[in-house]
């Protein structure tokens, strides 16, 4: 009888195991179970356990990815940005300053984000691997850290759906981080410079115009 309960404990820990949740999962069941009111920004980040900077960059930029969504891109970049720069600085859990952490994000607003990252990373979840791992590692963080929280501040561009790419950009990042693939982190680490740059050249054309204009 003992081996039997020590063998059934031990199958019931096994499929546990095997069946823990995703990191998609996670958001979904958090959005499904989240109080109509919305939950904050420190209970968003608690909610995501162990999974420190990646997990809590991720969720944070889910809303960022979806087209014509205003109001929640802006209530999280800059804590995106701050949790970029906790990394830079060598932090090893992300921490959130009072006025942001308090910072609420709806039950309507947690389940698009929910639906959105079941769309656009889905499949991600399925093909992503650990592969080029040294891209994910440590030693780099710091550098992904200062480069991200570039990416978290454009969104706060006041032009429309700026908040799309860069928001990608740093879900890809972090999404790559956490499953440690290189690839995925490099790529989103191209989409979202590529965005910089775009914004750079479309702004410098445009004060050298006012200035034309000036003259």
């Amino acid at each position: 009888m003992t081996n039997l309960a020590s063998d059934t404990t031990s199958n019931t820990t096994t499929e546990d195991t095997l069946h823990k949740p995703s990191l998609i999962e996670a958001i979904e069941k958090l959005a499904e179970e989240a109080p109509q009111e919305g939950i904050s920004l420190k209970e968003l980040t608690h909610a995501l356990g162990d999974q420190a900077f990646g997990a809590a960059l991720f969720i944070l930029a889910l809303p960022c990815c979806i087209p014509f969504l205003y109001g929640v891109p802006q209530i999280v970049s800059l804590p995106m940005a701050a949790i970029a720069a906790q990394m830079v600085m060598g932090r090893k859990q992300p921490w959130l300053p009072s006025k942001f952490a308090e910072r609420k994000i709806s039950k309507e607003g947690l389940e698009k984000t929910a639906k959105g990252g079941r769309k656009y990373f889905g499949w991600v979840e399925k093909l992503s691997r650990p592969r080029l791992t040294f891209l994910t590692s440590s030693k780099l963080e710091r550098v992904i850290g200062l480069v991200l929280m570039v990416f978290c501040l454009s969104i706060l561009t006041p032009l429309p759906s700026t908040n799309t790419v860069p928001g990608f950009a740093v879900a890809m990042v972090s999404f790559g981080m956490l499953e440690r693939d290189g690839l995925l982190t490099t790529g989103g680490l191209i989409l979202g410079s590529a965005w910089i740059a775009i914004l750079l050249t479309v702004g410098t054309a445009g004060i050298k115009l006012l200035l034309g204009l000036g003259g």
